[in-house]
């Protein structure tokens, strides 16, 4: 699987770094418990935006289950995938992981299916337990680690990570009310809560994000305060779903959960950095 040529692997990210964006989205998670910081009014795009970016600053951790949906509307195929993510961040450096469990093709029946993603700064890890396959793409300079959602950012449209600024540059935004549309979340986990807020981002003709999505949705769980549902569709119409269940924010992450055991058997590859030849 190449990375530049799957978008699997960019909307994976993208999900990720938006999930732990919005959680943080108009007040405080419940498991927070000292946040001083005051709800956002929700009746502007400019509140909501200026409060991702507020409370994204202040997150160290962030755990959820997921399960993330791939449509392909004119093959009438669909594929869904679930699994855990983590991220966290401390000291300076951050990592995050996705780790696939189980998958389901269209009506068939849901199998083991084992499929991991980890960053730590340096390197993006792809593993395969279905082929025996890991695949090493380093990121950025031996000595020169960052912050993983910087670096996603120069590549994938991660939403609240970027300046306010920028991200209109990118997007047409608009909050849509409750009313406008039939297509509130329905999430199991959080029967009951019908309140959301709903920002909708039209990508821009002149958006460096132009060429890989038309537009991308997202819902935020009023109540809790916590990501609910992330739509995003791309330029050849596929479309890409992810709901996010029982998150745990600022709780405490193993550090074993970001280690990386390759077990005997594996195919290893590295693609190194590629650098920029100057102009």
């Amino acid at each position: 699987m190449e990375i530049n040529k799957n978008k699997t692997v960019k909307v994976a990210v993208i999900f990720l770094a938006t999930a732990v964006t919005i959680c943080w989205a108009d007040g405080c998670a419940p498991a927070l418990g000292s946040c001083q910081v005051k709800t956002a009014e929700t009746n502007s795009v400019e509140q909501v935006l200026k409060s991702l970016k507020q409370k994204t600053e202040q997150l160290e951790s962030y755990e959820s289950q997921i399960e993330y949906l791939f449509s392909q509307p004119l093959f009438e195929s669909q594929t869904l995938r679930k699994g855990v993510l983590y991220y966290q961040s401390s000291g300076g450096e951050s990592r995050l992981r996705i780790n696939f469990q189980t998958l389901k093709q269209d009506d068939g029946k849901e199998q083991k299916y084992i499929e991991q993603y980890i960053f730590d700064g340096l390197w993006l890890t792809h593993i395969d337990y279905q082929i025996k396959q890991v695949k090493y793409y380093q990121q950025a300079e031996p000595n020169e680690p960052a912050d993983v959602f910087d670096l996603a950012a120069k590549n994938f449209p991660i939403i609240g990570f970027t300046k306010i600024e920028d991200l209109k540059k990118q997007f047409e935004i608009k909050l849509i009310k409750q009313q406008e549309d039939e297509r509130t979340p329905v999430i199991p986990a959080q029967a009951g809560i019908q309140n959301f807020i709903w920002l909708h981002l039209k990508v821009k003709a002149d958006s460096i994000y132009k060429n890989d999505y038309t537009s991308i949705d997202f819902w935020i769980d009023k109540e809790l305060y916590l990501p609910a549902k992330i739509v995003a569709v791309s330029t050849e119409e596929d479309v890409y779903e992810i709901k996010f269940l029982q998150p745990k924010v600022n709780e405490k992450v193993d550090k074993k959960v970001f280690e990386l055991k390759i077990s005997d058997g594996f195919n290893v590859e590295t693609e190194p950095l590629k650098k920029e030849v100057p102009k």
